[in-house]
């Protein structure tokens, strides 16, 4: 293996990280969006609230990894992502730091009016993310990106294969968002809640599978070295994905949530990966190759240094973290979360 190739390998595993546990705080902006009025969602509300507390922040530690691994490793296809795709970057930072404050100042607000708008903001930005960082990897992936950087400012990410890329992050991160509710709404005795989030799950999952596949066929013509890639060497992960997504939905339709999350975790770390099997050995598909995008071997040797290092000081904690407040250990009381009146995006 070559520096180049472990730099992106351990740049893939960070993307996928944060797609996967980034994802489902994300996607609780959709239970939030549509749980209904302030006195009618506040309980779906304090369950949220309640399970992306202890980790929505630390999740971005996957998104900072990324970003420092991607400019210092290759930092010339970094450049030309940045200045071609500027607009929806900038999108999806707002997203997050619109998100981030409207999380937090939802919990001291002086009024249901103040809540509300700030439970609207932090649903719909908890969507808009998502849906832009999508569209960047579906910019990628159609090679709408040159090398030289500066590519058309909005037809490299107006078109087929982002659309479809940005609704499949949302729909993805929403159906993991709903899996895990369920677990955690289930350990805090929350039945009825437990039933109007299993219904909503199952209803985003099957959507999202079915756009998943739709999405084959104009990506055939938008973007054909990808769909080269997902036609041959992603076979197999687009089948295991497919595969997944059917036990969870059947899982769901048993209830059985905690198993549910394990079955949701492959089927989308599966999608996502034969995304990026699809396009390899290209960074910038058409234009640049992993193998001739690499910055100097000292660079990248020491960037694998670090990363090894912080494998071993920031990972365990993490671990810990999700652990702690997955296995029940973290909860407020036998009765799971305080509920809240006044918190609404409705």
């Amino acid at each position: 293996m070559t520096l180049e190739i472990a730099v992106a390998a351990a740049l893939f595993i960070g993307v996928l990280a944060y797609a996967l546990f980034g994802g489902a705080d994300f996607g609780s902006g959709f239970f939030d969006l549509t749980a209904g009025g302030a006195a009618r969602g506040a309980e779906m509300r304090s369950q949220i609230d309640h399970s992306i507390g202890p980790v929505w922040e630390a999740n971005h530690v996957w998104l900072i990894f990324c970003l420092v691994t991607w400019w210092t490793g290759f930092p010339a296809s970094f450049a030309a992502v940045m200045t071609t795709l500027f607009v929806p970057l900038v999108l999806a930072l707002a997203g997050i730091v619109l998100r981030g404050a409207a999380f937090a100042f939802r919990k001291y607000a002086a009024s249901i009016g103040q809540a509300r708008v700030y439970g609207a903001v932090f649903a719909g930005s908890s969507l808009i993310t998502p849906f832009f960082l999508g569209a960047v990897a579906g910019a990628i992936a159609s090679g709408r990106v040159p090398a030289e950087g500066y590519g058309d400012r909005w037809s490299s990410w107006l078109h087929a294969t982002s659309v479809f890329g940005g609704v499949i992050a949302v729909g993805t991160c929403a159906f993991l968002a709903g899996v895990f509710l369920c677990a955690d709404a289930e350990r805090a005795g929350h039945d009825r809640l437990v039933a109007s989030l299993r219904r909503r799950t199952l209803g985003v999952g099957a959507a999202t599978g079915l756009v998943v596949f739709v999405a084959l066929v104009p990506i055939q013509h938008d973007a054909p070295t990808l769909a080269h890639g997902l036609e041959r060497q992603a076979a197999p992960l687009i089948v295991v994905s497919g595969v997944a997504g059917l036990l969870t939905l059947l899982l769901l339709w048993r209830r059985r949530f905690r198993v549910a999350r394990i079955s949701a975790l492959v089927a989308v770390a599966t999608v996502i990966s034969g995304w990026g099997v699809g396009q390899y050995p290209w960074l910038l598909v058409d234009e640049v190759r992993i193998a001739d995008a690499g910055g100097a071997d000292a660079t990248l040797v020491g960037l694998l240094v670090a990363v090894g290092c912080a494998a071993v000081v920031v990972l365990p904690p993490l671990v810990a973290l999700l652990w702690f407040t997955q296995s029940g250990a973290g909860t407020t009381g036998p009765g799971g979360p305080r509920r809240r009146t006044g918190a609404g995006a409705g």
